[in-house]
């Protein structure tokens, strides 16, 4: 065999090594912009670590949770990397099914992200997902509306005054509606939004000794304003609504106001997606008998299952994500408004706050959420709009299912409390409640 043959078979077999060596991660991830967003840009990190490539799964926010859910609690391992919420965080943080971000990179500054960002995925001080951004929950609304018909949006709006407002702004003849509100049956979904309602009317999922509250007077005047606010002055088929079509609607200009996650803010505001960029109004979401609990606290974030057998790659990726580098590399490519807010300090500049109308909203929303006591009344758990507990995400999700069918007009609210009160009643017995 000649020289020139055999260097061509080494170079050859030394670039199949080198093919073989490759690793693929398998993320799992929602279909909101922000991560489609990363799904672009991590061509950058895929540039910068050619040993890596990347396989993207992207979901429905309900459809997400339910595979992630089954997947991890079977140990199936279909997964490198997952985009899951602070509820997921803790719970399976403290079964061992998630992997601990520790050892992180000097120059990743963990300290840079907010401690209530930290603490809700952490478990006993051990941070087991990294935040890609976090939200609370504002109200937005059309400035131009409000001009025209004279109205001023209050700083601290009441829901009472919520309704007030899309009475006199709802137009279905015009395709302008008052009120946007998720109504897509979830537990992170409508029950999202309909909790902190319920917050501010001073209601609360269980009392002190875990038994459930929906056939209180607070549950009953909050759920049926819900139910009233929406079927009045919403979109025809609210109940199938959740935060992307909500988006859609306003920046279409179809939602005189929306009350929904912070995140969307740059959403609205970007041209290139909104039709009303120019004429959007941020407020604080709405109270009524408390502030407490009326606006909620939730990061997506990026955690790495156990069962991966590729957690260095994962954890490179992650760690990339969610670093300040990648929020640099949005600033440039997409403008600093786009940044994934609600992580960083380092995030609200002077040049970020100058951008992002929404910014200070943003940032005082997320300071005074306080997941430890989010109703006027003790209560027994931790969580805004969710109860941190394994036995919440069923629960929750049949609760959202009679939430719905209320709002379709399938059974009236009195009758939908009632069936929720009994069905949450025997789930927390057959659970072993109170432990």
């Amino acid at each position: 065999m000649n020289l020139s043959r055999l260097l061509l078979g080494s170079t050859c077999i030394a670039l199949a090594g080198a093919a073989s060596a490759a690793q693929t991660l398998t993320i799992a991830t929602v279909n909101n912009a922000d991560m489609i967003r990363m799904q672009r840009l991590s061509q950058t990190f895929e540039q910068q670590n050619p040993e890596i490539d990347l396989n993207w799964v992207v979901l429905e926010e309900n459809v997400l949770r339910q595979r992630l859910t089954t997947d991890i609690a079977t140990q199936g391992g279909q997964f490198d990397v997952l985009t899951i919420g602070m509820y997921e965080a803790s719970l399976w943080g403290d079964k061992g099914w998630l992997a601990p971000m520790t050892n992180l990179p000097a120059d990743y500054d963990l300290d840079d992200v907010f401690p209530s960002v930290r603490e809700g995925l952490s478990v006993d001080g051990t941070l087991y997902a990294l935040p890609f951004y976090a939200e609370s929950s504002m109200t937005y609304y059309r400035t131009d509306l409000f001009e025209q018909a004279g109205l001023q949006m209050p700083e601290h709006p009441t829901w009472t005054q919520m309704a007030e407002f899309a009475e006199k702004l709802h137009k279905p003849d015009q395709d302008q509606y008052g009120m946007c509100l998720r109504g897509k049956a979830g537990w992170g979904e409508n029950m999202a939004l309909v909790t902190t309602v319920a917050n501010a009317f001073g209601a609360r999922w269980f009392d002190e000794q875990w038994q459930p509250e929906f056939n209180g007077p607070e549950w009953t005047r909050a759920a049926t304003f819900y139910v009233d606010l929406l079927s009045k002055y919403g979109p025809p088929g609210a109940s199938s609504n959740g935060f992307n079509e909500n988006l859609a609607l306003f920046n279409t200009g179809k939602c005189a106001m929306w009350v929904d996650a912070t995140v969307a803010g740059s959403f609205v505001t970007d041209a290139s997606q909104s039709k009303v960029a120019d004429k959007v109004g941020f407020t604080f979401a709405p109270q009524q008998d408390t502030d407490k609990g009326s606006a909620w606290l939730y990061s997506w974030a990026l955690a790495i299952p156990s069962t991966s057998k590729k957690q260095d790659a994962a954890k490179a990726f992650t760690t990339w994500a969610t670093s300040s580098d990648y929020a640099k590399l949005v600033a440039e490519t997409d403008g600093v408004a786009n940044v994934p807010p609600g992580t960083r300090e380092s995030t609200y500049s002077a040049e970020y706050m100058a951008a992002a109308p929404f910014a200070k909203v943003t940032l005082e929303s997320l300071k005074q959420a306080d997941p430890a006591s989010p109703s006027a009344k003790p209560v027994p758990y931790v969580g805004i709009q969710l109860v941190t507990i394994p036995e919440f995400q069923a629960i929750g999700t049949q609760v959202g299912k009679m939430f719905a069918a209320a709002l379709t007009g399938q059974m009236p609210v009195e009758q939908m409390l009632t069936a929720v009160q009994q069905s949450t009643t025997r789930e927390m017995k057959r659970a072993g409640y109170p432990k």
